[in-house]
């Protein structure tokens, strides 16, 4: 049976490039399933449902709340944002680390339900670079910009409760490092206690 899948936290002030590491993540490396949240926002150019978010009406995000069918769930700009809870524990039990790309309200409840989870926090090299990339990114108004930007400054506040910190300067040095994270994470004595157990007996029977 294969080993249970680690539970992933990535998190970051909007705009410094999390949706891009994780591609670029799951294109190195196929050991990992990107968990797909659900959200009430509107669709940017582009994305289609079921790929990037699921995308629901207010009402039927409501129902999934009532129904216990969310890991965790948080309001975020005005919008719901929340992790299905069928897909994390499938793709889990199936042996794959499960990365959640979700924000510090929601991590905080991740961590409170999965204490084993890992939660890393994706830094810009500085404040101006996060606005450029904001700016730049071109799918919102200038007020929305300026709400995300208010809103970093209050997660800033959290980082504290994360397990690492990831600087998304050079893309390809921060997935190498995000992925060496995570691997070292599934070497840990408490996660391996069947495995070592087992080759201590053994090595007693000699």
């Amino acid at each position: 049976m294969a080993q249970k899948g680690i539970l992933v936290v990535v998190s970051g002030f909007s705009g410094v490039g999390k949706g891009t590491l994780m591609k670029r993540l799951t294109e190195k490396y196929e050991e990992y399933a990107l968990s797909i949240s659900a959200t009430t926002r509107q669709p940017r150019e582009g994305e289609e449902d079921g790929r990037e978010y699921f995308f629901r009406t207010r009402e039927a995000f409501e129902q999934m709340i009532a129904e216990d069918a969310l890991v965790e769930y948080a309001c975020y700009c005005d919008n719901y944002y929340g992790t299905p809870k069928a897909y994390v524990e499938e793709q889990m039990m199936a042996g794959r680390d499960v990365i959640l790309e979700i924000e510090i309200q929601g991590a905080r409840k991740i961590k409170e339900k999965f204490p084993e989870a890992l939660l890393l926090f994706v830094m810009p090299p500085s404040a101006a670079v996060l606005k450029e990339r904001l700016v730049g990114r071109g799918t919102e108004l200038p007020e929305v910009i300026a709400a995300r930007l208010k809103r970093a400054a209050a997660e800033a506040e959290g980082i504290e409760a994360y397990d690492y910190m990831l600087v998304n300067d050079q893309l390809e040095t921060c997935v190498e490092e995000m992925h060496t994270l995570i691997s070292c994470q599934r070497s840990r004595v408490n996660r391996n206690l069947e495995f070592i157990n087992r080759v201590k007996n053994e090595v007693k029977a000699f």
